[in-house]
């Protein structure tokens, strides 16, 4: 999609210091980190957000959820424990219309997040 800036950094057009990597999920760290880790997953291919995921493009959902297990690896997360967020719409807090999941740790996290 033109003008998505992650799907840009997926292409590899504008530069992320990316954790972890498949054909279909790029996993980067966030510029804005609201954790000592704060690392973005995202599908290569362009969903606006959660909602896109019905129909036949369902079971993106579960590689989305695995890339996100594999970048809290790689950030050494699993023995502490981490968090994921997906943000969907304006009144969920989404900000970048391309679907991506929060990876976020490194620390002990309060509840409720907002």
């Amino acid at each position: 999609m033109s003008n998505c800036l992650f799907c840009e950094i997926a292409a590899g057009r504008i530069k992320a210091e990316i954790v972890h990597e498949d054909d279909a999920f790029i996993a980067f760290r966030d510029i804005s980190p609201k954790a000592p880790s704060h690392v973005l997953v995202i599908p290569r291919r362009h969903f606006d957000g959660l909602n896109d995921l019905v129909g036949p493009d369902s079971g993106a959902v579960d590689g989305l959820l695995a890339a996100g297990v594999m970048a809290a690896h790689a950030e050494g997360l699993a023995p502490g424990g981490y968090r994921f967020v997906i943000n969907c719409g304006d009144d969920g807090g989404q900000s970048v219309g391309h679907l991506h999941l929060h990876v976020l740790g490194g620390r002990p996290l309060a509840w409720p997040p907002g």
